[in-house]
């Protein structure tokens, strides 16, 4: 069951700007990439992309293969191919499970650099946590780079959203309208605005522009954002998230994260550097692929 409204106790959670799609959705903004170093050329990465599934990274990972590294792509749980049903996942952990799961099973003295798009951010922070020894570097591109005891809808509400990410929020009631809500999910005529607003089109005809065929595909299988790990606040610690590394790539033209709040999220929590990814929209993926594959060989060289 869907509902365009907001109820009234969630209204200042659906202002942010941030929502939804995140790299990584809904839930289609949320992507993890995870760079494996090796002995010799440092770079596997393991990507999910939320909603949208790790297959939006496919531009970007052919280029890093190509440079000799070592790459994996993962769905996030209920992202992509990922069989399970996003209404069901109430958890942060749940929704992180492919990632930790990855982690644990890396063999002794292996290391990854783990690249977090949207909410992907969050869960990166969280697998940090739990696995510092195991995580060379954190990178967060256009992400939810929290501080302890934070939540993503906390660090998005710092900026009202703007009227057209309201009226493009779905919220998803599958436990009954009198029930919080359990996953949302943008109206899919308002993406090509809102993520792609500097990712390719094509002139079809003298009076229509079509969607580039990596957007359209995109658009058509985008899959909602699970509702409960955006208001989960983390728990984070000097001793093992604070150990690690951490990068941020800021994308110019983000109509979801605005670069505002991007830049908040850096003057509340600084990363080691800051690199300016000029002319992306929110789907880097699509609208720099080749810019942000050299930057991201620029940090795994850092």
């Amino acid at each position: 069951m869907s509902s365009i409204a907001a109820s009234p106790l969630l209204s200042d959670f659906f202002d942010i700007s941030c929502l939804y799609l995140p790299n990584h959705s809904m839930q289609g903004f949320c992507s993890i990439f995870k760079i494996k170093l090796s002995d010799s050329k440092g770079v596997g990465a393991n990507l999910s992309t939320g909603g949208f599934g790790d297959w939006c990274w496919y531009k970007t990972i052919t280029l890093l293969e190509e440079g000799g590294f070592r790459v994996d792509a993962i769905n996030l749980t209920g992202s992509g191919v990922h069989s399970c049903d996003t209404n069901n996942i109430t958890s942060l952990a749940e929704y992180a499970k492919p990632l930790t799961d990855f982690l644990k099973n890396l063999g002794n003295g292996e290391k990854v650099i783990l690249v977090g798009h949207d909410l992907g951010g969050a869960c990166i922070l969280y697998a940090m946590e739990l696995f510092p020894s195991k995580v060379a570097k954190g990178v967060f591109i256009a992400a939810a780079m929290l501080l302890d005891g934070q939540s993503t809808n906390d660090m998005f509400s710092q900026q009202a959203g703007s009227n057209d990410l309201r009226k493009a929020q779905i919220l998803h009631y599958a436990n009954g309208n009198d029930r919080p809500p359990t996953a949302i999910s943008l109206s899919k005529p308002l993406l090509k605005d809102l993520l792609f607003n500097q990712s390719p089109i094509k002139i079809c005809f003298i009076f229509s522009i079509c969607l580039d065929k990596d957007v359209a595909l995109a658009s058509v299988s985008m899959r909602p954002i699970p509702f409960a790990p955006v208001l989960e606040t983390l728990s984070l610690s000097d001793e093992n998230y604070g150990s690690v590394r951490k990068f941020y790539i800021k994308t110019t033209d983000d109509g979801v994260i605005p670069l505002p709040l991007q830049q908040s999220m850096i003057n509340a929590n600084p990363p080691e550097r800051v690199f300016l990814l000029k002319g992306s929209d929110h789907s880097p993926f699509f609208s720099k692929p080749k810019s942000l594959y050299k930057l991201l060989v620029e940090i795994s060289k850092i």
